[in-house]
């Protein structure tokens, strides 16, 4: 590592609060432990758990960074013992355990993938993160298949995106909700068969009607409070909710989960261990990345802002009104 600076900048938390707690910092430069690998990053993706982490709701996990920053897409700089998947100058995307709003990150080697041909490392640093939450939470928790109708809540945001393009490409049927009749018409670009503006029109009805009374099998959420049973009134029989956040807490309906025998899962992924990592990485690599190769899917991309000024991408993501994934350039 000899030829790697000693120091880099990063993004810290100066405290919790709001986006004006993201500072520049200098750092000692991080070191990869054994089976990890040490990235030059050239761009890292903003994500909401980030914002959770700035406001004191989602600490690290034992043993991360303290940084903010769960994907990022750079160069391979230097290897930790025993680490063989990659080698230097290598070009990849990662998911990390965190460290991304800086110039350099360890991640686990087996949780970096290739940059996919006719990607920008920006739109590479837009796939870890929400990639590794759709797919775990819709095909291998949920087991999403071809024909099925999947109900997605914030279809605009950089998961709902997400989702829209896997589904599709898996032979689902999509419905999302989002906020504007801009998002919706966004959203059925990309591919939904139905988009529904939340604020002007009740989705449980609509839901029912676009699927001719049959309801939801699948049905994505983020958002928790009285959507829960909202999702369960429009839900099929014998559906499965994923929850992947839960932004207005939680109101469980046992009744009518039980009437209509649904299968509600919440995940966290960050918490996850380096295995159970590593094999949703390997189940994208094989069944995604030759999508987004072959053109079928790119990550939709809203705006980039320096690393510097990681305070702006916050204040944009939490303003709500960005269609895709928001990142930062190195």
């Amino acid at each position: 590592m000899s030829a790697l600076p000693a120091t880099m900048t990063a993004i810290a938390l100066k405290g919790a609060g709001g986006p004006e707690v993201l500072q520049p910092e200098t750092r000692p430069l991080p070191v990869p432990g054994p089976g990890e690998v040490l990235v030059k990053v050239a761009a890292a993706g903003v994500n909401r758990p980030d914002i959770s982490q700035r406001l004191g709701k989602y600490p690290p996990p034992k043993g991360a960074s303290d940084l903010p920053g769960l994907e990022i897409a750079g160069t391979v700089a230097a290897l930790g013992e025993g680490a063989r998947a990659w080698k230097i100058g290598d070009r990849v995307c990662a998911l990390s355990h965190g460290g991304g709003y800086a110039e350099y990150c360890v991640v686990h080697e087996t949780h970096a993938l290739p940059v996919p041909k006719g990607l920008s490392m920006l739109e590479a640093a837009a796939l870890p993160e929400t990639f590794f939450t759709v797919w775990v939470n819709i095909f291998e928790r949920a087991h999403l298949k071809a024909g099925e109708w999947l109900l997605v809540h914030g279809g605009s945001s950089g998961i709902g995106t997400t989702a829209i393009m896997l589904a599709k490409a898996f032979g689902a049927k999509v419905i999302v909700t989002a906020g504007s009749d801009e998002k919706c018409a966004a959203c059925v670009k990309l591919g939904a068969d139905v988009a529904i503006n939340y604020k002007t029109t009740d989705f449980v009805p609509a839901v029912m009607e676009a699927t001719g009374g049959h309801g939801a099998d699948v049905i994505l959420d983020m958002v928790g409070g009285d959507y829960v049973e909202r999702n369960y009134k429009c839900a099929a029989m014998d559906a499965r909710v994923a929850q992947v956040a839960m932004m207005q807490g939680a109101r469980v309906n046992i009744g009518l989960m039980s009437a209509k025998r649904i299968m509600h899962t919440g995940s966290t992924l960050r918490p996850r261990t380096v295995p159970e990592k590593a094999a949703i990485a390997a189940a994208l690599r094989e069944k995604v990345w030759p999508l987004i190769e072959a053109g079928k899917i790119r990550p939709v991309m809203d705006s980039t802002f320096p690393l510097r000024e990681a305070s702006k991408a916050h204040e944009r993501l939490e303003s709500s009104g960005h269609i895709g994934k928001v990142t930062l350039v190195v």
